[in-house]
Parts: C-alpha cells; structure tokens; sequence
C-alpha cells in the first residue's frame, strides 16, 4: 500500500485560561439550577476581565440560585485566590444581565405548549458527533494527548511539587498519521502561566524531564519538537490579562478539528437546547457504530428545527471504514427527538461541571461515554 501521511494538530486550555473560567462558571450556575429544579430553563453566558464577572442571558425555573456565591466557588475551585491579583475570588465583582426565557421559545420547546404535544428543539442548528477506533478512549489522539497535558499542569500546580505553575495554560500536540493510522508526535508546545521569578530553563526542564514523559506515555519519544512558552515569559495570565468568555474552545471541547463540527457551543445551556444535547446524543451513537465494529471512524450529524420534535435531518459517515449501510440500518434505530435524547442520556442531572474543561468527550463517567 501506498504510504500517505498526514499531520493532525490540536490543541487544548486549562481551566485557568480565560474563556474556560467562563465556561465553568456557566456550568456551575447550570448544575445549581438543576438540583433544585431539573427543569430549569438556563440559557447563561458570562465574560470575565480585570475584576469583573458579567453574567446575561435567560433563566427559567423554581429554583433561586446565589449567583455571586456560585461565581466565586467556581473562582475558588480553579486556583484565583491571589488577591494581589486582579481577578481573584475575593476581590471580583458581579455584573448580572439575566432574563426569563422568551415566551415564544418556551411554546416550542415545552410539550405543555406545543403543538405537537412534545417537547420541541431550543434551538435550529446542526451537531455532530465522532468516534474513532485509533484510541481505547475512541478520541482522536492528537486532542486527547493535548487534554492530558493541560490536565497534568494542573495536577502538578495543585500537587505543591512546582509551587511556580499558576492556572492559565495551553497546549498543542501534532501527530503524523500513516493511511489514517496515528505513526509518532512530531510536535509538542506547552505555554503555561508562572511566578515572575522562575527562569524559562526551569520550566523547560519540568515539561521535558517530568510532565511530557508522564503524561503522554508510550506516545513519548526524544525527537518530539518540543516547545515551551515560546514568547519567554508567561508570567500575566488568566482574565487579568485576557479577556474571556463563554463558547470560544469549540474545538477543544470536541474532537480537535478530526471531525466537523456545526458551531453551536455547550457550557451553561440546560439540555433543551440541541446544542448540547443533540451532540452529546450524536457521539454517543457514533460511539455504538465503532463499538459494534460497523466502523473504524464514524461521524453522525443531526439537524433540528426550533419548536420541532423530529430532527429534520440525521447523516451517516463511516469514511470508507466500515458497512455504511448497517451503519445508517443502527443509527435509525435511535430515538433523537429532544425528549428521548435527554431521558436515554439522563440529562436533567447535575453533571455539567464535571464536563467543562479538558473535553466533552472521552471521560469516563459521562451517560454518553457509556
């Protein structure tokens, strides 16, 4: 066979990056609604600079939430304690911009009111989900290689062992694949967040010598490329420095641009809204479509209507891997309405924070993993 090789980079933030802290605390807002009342209605984004915490968007439920209790837990749990600090839990404070949901949203989506006497979409739009057998976890490996990194950054910063890591973080891991078949890493670049006193070699030396060998394990070898806070100085970080909002790593809460992906965020939206919902449901089939050996690589799309049950469109694409007509045969098999996506999946849980950062997918312990 002919060798054709190709290049995958993907990439992926720490909790302490800016857009993250966001999404994490729209999750967290999320998950407080919902053990009170899981039916909550909760639309929230939320933006972070300096000292400030914006919270806007739309929320419905029986529920009554602090929200600026919520917001500094989350500040808390991610590591900006540092009141020295712009943004710090102690020294931040909350804007909040938060309505009811629209009156005409909630006729489509509530089965009480619509028409068809089901729960309809949230929203119009496309998902997708991807599995692949190239890894045990079914992820491609450049992005869950990356997630492994950023994730040890913070394990060591939590740890005390490298007392100079601070949150904000990055990561990037780019693999060769040999005729689909991931060969060996050829990149590697780690940018993270430090005190202003710790020297570039140092921190060289930690991802080299300690983090990268860790994390990566057999996918570890000498001749990675590897860089490390390629500026030479990381020592401004976090919404302090950046501004950060809910919806911006898309891409790092997928599949690291292996698979397409239709543009629609997840982070503080309850599972009514498709967004979510409908690409969970989408890499929970494409799961079952690897599992069962119908394919090595498997992408399933998904298409609603606002206010409509019954997704306008479902797509089957197995690459040339597999039987792509008992593909789309088990894939018609699934119940995708909104209803049934969240009753199969049980989604009207508390479960959200546990999946804001290093990926949706690809983590034990989530219905759509199963």
């Amino acid at each position: 066979m002919q060798k054709v090789l190709h290049t995958l980079t993907s990439e992926s933030v720490s909790e302490g990056h800016p857009d993250k802290v966001c999404d994490y605390i729209a999750d967290s807002i999320l998950d407080a609604y919902l053990v009170v009342d899981p039916r909550s209605r909760v639309a929230c984004e939320v933006l972070c600079k300096n000292d400030i915490v914006v919270l806007a968007g739309e929320i419905t439920s029986n529920a009554r939430v602090n929200h600026e209790e919520v917001v500094r837990r989350a500040v808390r749990e991610i590591g900006y304690v540092d009141d020295r600090e712009p943004f710090s839990v102690g020294t931040l404070r909350v804007c909040e911009f938060l309505s009811t949901q629209a009156a005409d949203i909630a006729r489509g989506v509530d089965a009480e009111q619509n028409a068809c006497g089901e729960q309809g979409a949230g929203d119009q739009g496309m998902m997708f989900g991807y599995a692949t057998d190239e890894t045990p976890e079914l992820m491609p490996l450049p992005i869950l290689l990356a997630h492994r990194l950023t994730r040890g950054l913070a394990e060591d910063r939590r740890g005390g062992q490298y007392p100079w890591l601070r949150p904000d973080a990055k990561s990037q891991v780019s693999v060769v694949y040999d005729n689909g078949t991931p060969r060996h890493v050829s990149h590697m670049l780690v940018s993270t967040q430090h005190a202003p006193d710790v020297h570039q070699n140092e921190i060289r030396e930690y991802v080299e010598t300690y983090l990268a060998p860790r994390v990566l394990g057999s996918w570890f070898h000498p001749g990675i490329e590897v860089l490390v806070n390629p500026t030479g100085k990381f020592s401004q970080g976090g919404p302090s420095a950046d501004c950060g909002v809910t919806g911006r790593k898309i891409i790092v809460d997928t599949y690291g641009g292996a698979s397409r992906h239709g543009g629609g965020a997840f982070s503080g939206k309850d599972p009514s809204k498709v967004d979510r919902s409908g690409a969970y449901f989408c890499r929970y089939v494409a799961r079952q479509l690897v599992k069962r050996g119908l394919a090595e690589r498997a992408e399933i799309q998904v298409a609603y209507a606002i206010g409509r049950a019954l997704p306008v469109s479902v797509k089957v694409d197995t690459f040339g891997t597999g039987d792509e007509a008992a593909a789309r045969d088990l894939v018609a098999q699934f119940d995708s309405r909104p209803a049934a996506v969240i009753e199969r999946l049980d989604l009207l849980q508390p479960i959200y924070r546990r999946t804001t950062n290093y990926g949706h997918f690809g983590k034990p312990g989530l219905p759509w993993e199963a």
